[in-house]
């Protein structure tokens, strides 16, 4: 297992009703997990503890203001250029 957990966060995306969304990567090199703001959940798991994908849902909640800023703040067209 790797000290440093990396977190990346999706653009904004919209679903079939219109409602808006965001997915969340949690990643430490050998360990993944991928959750969903504004539900601050996570959907997928590989390797984390039930413990810990508490944690990061609970990061998740405790943060949304400051994801939801970093998912507006990416604009798809740049971040497929890159």
């Amino acid at each position: 297992m790797n000290d440093t957990l990396n977190m990346s966060v999706s653009p904004i995306c919209h679903s079939d009703d219109g409602k808006k969304y965001a997915f969340v990567t949690f990643d430490d090199g050998t360990r993944n997990a991928e959750g969903r703001i504004p539900e601050c959940k996570i959907i997928k798991n590989n390797g984390f503890t039930d413990e810990e994908v508490s944690q990061l849902e609970k990061y998740m909640k405790d943060n949304i203001s400051q994801l939801k800023k970093m998912a507006s703040s990416i604009h798809i067209l740049d971040a497929m250029m890159k």
